[in-house]
């Protein structure tokens, strides 16, 4: 019987972990004229907690590219935007830890962004996050013995992505809405208040090209904004 409610939390955990992503199929929310210019991310500096699985820079940068790829990727709007992420520490909880310990796999990063075409800075002081893994609100067991390690650094991208995207939604005048702008409450999330007209969406001709990808991957600040 033991063996059996074990059995079923594990794929209980599982069945949550594959609806984690839903949301990247829906619409996705007013962002104004923003369109992802440059996908940076950096980890050389990333510090791991004592207890925790290890996961190279290289490893981090690769799952934090994709999933700014696949969240910011959505928008087609008619302007670059640039976005810079510090991966400044992590945990991944291990495998072998006894389920009272109850390990917590947490991310915590450093996001900027930058208007591409005047390569300005546009949030003056870097935006500090600190995420969890999403299973069911404070789990009972540590996903060291549930997730491999990749499933959990895709979970903790993830949802740091998903706290950069609403970190840019509150502040819509970087994106040429106005200040305080909100999608309306009054509906589901994929129906919004189309007060302000939404943009057209950019062709493939006219839409502006971004400047290159830094050979330094440390080079996170353009230099415009270095000062």
């Amino acid at each position: 019987m033991r063996a059996l409610r074990l059995t079923a939390l594990c794929l209980g955990i599982a069945l949550v972990a594959a609806c984690q992503k839903n949301d990247l199929k829906e619409p996705p929310a007013p962002l104004g004229d923003f369109a992802l210019g440059l996908n940076i991310v950096v980890a050389d500096n990333v510090q791991k907690v004592p207890i925790s699985r290890n996961a190279t820079p290289d490893e981090w940068e690769a799952e934090m590219k994709t999933a700014v790829a696949d969240r910011f990727g959505r928008y087609n709007g008619t302007k670059l935007y640039n976005i810079g992420i510090s991966i400044d520490g992590y945990a991944l909880a291990p495998p072998g830890i006894p389920v009272v310990a109850a390990p917590k796999s947490v991310l915590v990063v450093t996001a900027n962004i930058w208007d591409d075409a005047s390569q300005t800075k546009l949030n003056p002081e870097g935006k500090q996050l600190t995420v969890f893994e999403s299973l069911s609100g404070e789990t009972f067991i540590g996903t060291g013995i549930t997730r491999t390690k990749k499933q959990q650094m895709e979970a903790l991208s993830y949802n740091a992505v998903k706290k950069v995207e609403d970190w840019l939604l509150d502040n819509p005048e970087w994106f040429g809405l106005p200040p305080g702008y909100k999608p309306s409450t009054a509906s589901k999330a994929v129906k919004f208040d189309m007060t302000v007209p939404a943009l057209p969406p950019a062709d493939a001709a006219s839409r502006p090209v971004p400047r290159p990808v830094p050979d330094s991957a440390t080079d996170l600040v353009p230099p415009a904004a270095a000062n």
